[in-house]
């Protein structure tokens, strides 16, 4: 039989590299042995981030098409046809007993090509509206394991698996570690505590909504734990020098800010929603208008149509975050209840549903 192998692909942002990651952790745990490589866009943060988690990874040269008549654009059929052509020379050199993309765009050559080249493909689609790539690649591949409802609208429904999106072990049962969290942070354990979550790159907008607010939250005897992002962190680091305001341009422990969180304001990426379920936390989404095919707004949608979440958009926060939030912090009964709704829609165990459909792919 030999060591069973496996590419995975996919990035461009946290959203489809933290899924790859996750899966090559299961696999790896399910086959000791097994070969792992990655490949990305040579200019994207996979190069930096799948090394970190101790995995070998390719670049490849491609870019996503752009909605206005750019030099990219005119470049991109000469970028997918060298990528192509890679990616044909990765796999036949590599020899994958499945290919694995998760989206964003050099998943789209690698596992076009694998597939042209009879090597069974899996995709993962982290969102509830998917994105061009792989839309496309869903023709070829023989397993599609989706976290939402209703995709038999883009997808073939044979294909598709209900698995939800693989997150972190560790964000499981972190409602045990909220004194050592309250330690770790030195909260004060009689106020409430709001956790900001801008993405991995942060968000202008929600950073703009919070240092505005600040003082008014503040007056209703709440302690903020502020993720900015590093691009904005020189900007706003001066607000954490207040008692009760840290500001931090990245967290290194998500599990204990959750466990320390009353209260989330997060921005609604596939991944943040799949932690946010498992957290079980009251959440208020502001989704991103700025993503392609307004994913983020149907994420969050997707959750407040079940009662687990609130929703405001970026054009409201001005005049309805206020008494939003307001009756968020003195409704004990109405957060409980959208943190129990919002857990009832986690899928723990994702990473080793996903795992399993692709072992039923080895010969």
């Amino acid at each position: 039989m030999g060591n069973k192998r496996f590419i995975l692909s996919g990035g461009g942002t946290g959203g489809h590299i933290y899924p790859a990651v996750a899966i090559a952790n299961g696999l790896k745990e399910r086959f000791p042995d097994c070969e792992i490589l990655f490949v990305g866009a040579s200019d994207k943060m996979e190069m930096q981030k799948v090394p970190q988690a101790g995995y070998k990874i390719e670049g490849l040269w491609i870019a996503g098409i752009q909605r206005r008549l750019t030099l990219d654009n005119a470049m991109f059929p000469l970028k997918l046809m060298s990528s192509l052509i890679k990616s044909r020379k990765i796999v036949k050199k590599f020899k994958p007993d499945v290919v694995i993309g998760t989206g964003g765009f050099a998943s789209g050559p690698l596992l076009r090509a694998a597939a042209g080249m009879g090597v069974p493909t899996v995709i993962q689609e982290q969102n509830s509206y998917p994105g061009i790539t792989n839309k496309w690649l869903s023709k070829f591949a023989k397993k599609i394991c989706v976290a939402y409802d209703n995709l038999e609208r883009f997808f073939p429904a044979q294909k598709i698996v209900h698995t939800g999106n693989p997150v972190r072990s560790d964000l499981i049962g972190v409602e045990q570690k909220r004194a050592e969290a309250i330690t770790k942070f030195n909260l004060d354990p009689n106020k409430k505590t709001l956790l900001v979550l801008g993405g991995s790159l942060g968000s202008r907008r929600i950073n703009q909504l919070i240092a505005k607010e600040l003082v008014w939250l503040q007056a209703q005897n709440v302690q903020v734990i502020w993720q900015c992002g590093k691009f904005y962190f020189e900007e706003y680091r001066h607000y954490g020098d207040k008692d009760d305001v840290q500001v931090l341009s990245f967290i290194d422990r998500m599990d204990l800010v959750y466990a320390a969180a009353d209260v989330v304001i997060s921005r609604s990426g596939a991944s943040s929603v799949s932690e946010l379920c498992i957290v079980g936390k009251p959440v208020l989404f502001i989704p991103s208008p700025n993503v392609a095919e307004d994913h983020q707004t149907k994420n969050a949608q997707a959750i407040v149509d079940k009662e687990g979440a609130l929703l405001l958009k970026e054009a409201q926060l001005d005049t309805q975050f206020q008494p939003l939030f307001e009756d968020l912090l003195s409704n004990d009964d109405k957060r409980q209840k959208l943190g129990e709704n919002i857990k009832k829609l986690a899928k723990i165990n994702a990473t080793q549903d996903i795992v399993e459909e692709i072992v039923k792919l080895l010969k």
